[in-house]
């Protein structure tokens, strides 16, 4: 799977939120906020083909949890990813 490219990550108000890129007059009410770990996996996987593992196994290089964690929270944030048709 891959990030859709035609979103981008912007900070507004002190929160990073995906928005389409160029789109003019875009629905506001309907903003997408990524806390700090879903930054991470975004900035490191935009542009690139991925697979859940390769999610997970980001999330084990940069924090102190097992693989069976990270590979469940890997699923939880692809299945969020589905759910907003950001892939």
């Amino acid at each position: 799977m891959k990030l859709r490219e035609e979103y981008k990550v912007r900070e507004m108000a002190g929160e990073h939120v995906v928005i389409m890129q160029g789109r003019y007059g875009a629905d506001m009410t309907r903003i997408i906020s990524l806390n700090e770990s879903a930054l991470y996996l975004w900035n490191e996987l935009q542009g690139k083909e991925f697979e859940m593992e390769e999610v997970a196994r980001l999330l084990t290089a940069r924090y102190e949890i097992d693989s069976e964690t990270a590979l469940r929270d890997a699923a939880a944030w692809v299945e969020k990813l589905k759910e907003c048709r950001l892939v």
